[in-house]
């Protein structure tokens, strides 16, 4: 999945950006109230780690 797909859904639950960091972009979910990391590059495909790291800190997973 790529980084701009996972904002995509991110937004529609309701996630919302906070900050910019020194290389990502700080976000928040309150469906799990936690901060998660993203990074700038929108079209990189993410790990699969990181990925799902970044699925379970928004409330995706």
């Amino acid at each position: 999945m790529k980084t701009s797909e996972f904002l995509k859904k991110a937004v529609k639950i309701g996630c919302y950006f906070v900050s910019h960091g020194k290389e990502h972009d700080v976000w928040f979910s309150p469906v799990t109230n936690k901060y998660f990391r993203v990074s700038r590059h929108k079209g990189q495909e993410l790990k699969s780690g990181t990925l799902n790291s970044m699925l379970k800190d928004a409330g995706l997973k």
